[in-house]
């Protein structure tokens, strides 16, 4: 099966935990998010995110989403890795297993976003049940 979502990013605080003179910037950023289409809810996800230019990051995240997966409701962890450059940020996701709570235990599942800065960013995840 295959969701379509679009999500907001109701708050973003992103604060450096090591950095210096000639060193590259490490930061931790705590994110919310909302959802409309086929996946409904809200998100909380931390990222460790690393700068190797003040233009460009790399990043791994954890991110629970709660709320509902077409018919069925409950929560999932998505476990993000990407990249910022040149304007785009670029998330490929995977459903952490064994972390589907509610109608959505047994969820797997993996998809993709690629967005300049936008208000909403459009998402796809493919998914399936143990």
């Amino acid at each position: 099966m295959k969701a379509k979502a679009v999500f907001k990013i109701q708050k973003w605080d992103e604060k450096p935990y090591h950095e210096g003179p000639g060193e590259m910037k490490l930061t931790r950023a705590m994110v919310d998010k909302s959802f409309q289409g086929d996946i409904q809810g809200e998100s909380s996800n931390e990222s460790l995110m690393v700068y190797p230019t003040a233009n460009s990051a790399s990043f791994v995240g954890l991110e629970r989403v709660t709320g509902r997966l077409g018919d069925r409701s409950g929560s999932f962890v998505l476990l993000h890795t990407g990249t910022y450059a040149d304007g785009v940020a670029r998330s490929s996701y995977s459903v952490v297993p064994g972390t589907g709570t509610g109608d959505l235990a047994g969820l797997r599942g993996q998809g993709a976003f690629s967005t300049g800065h936008a208000e909403e960013v459009a998402m796809t995840l493919e998914y399936s049940f143990e």
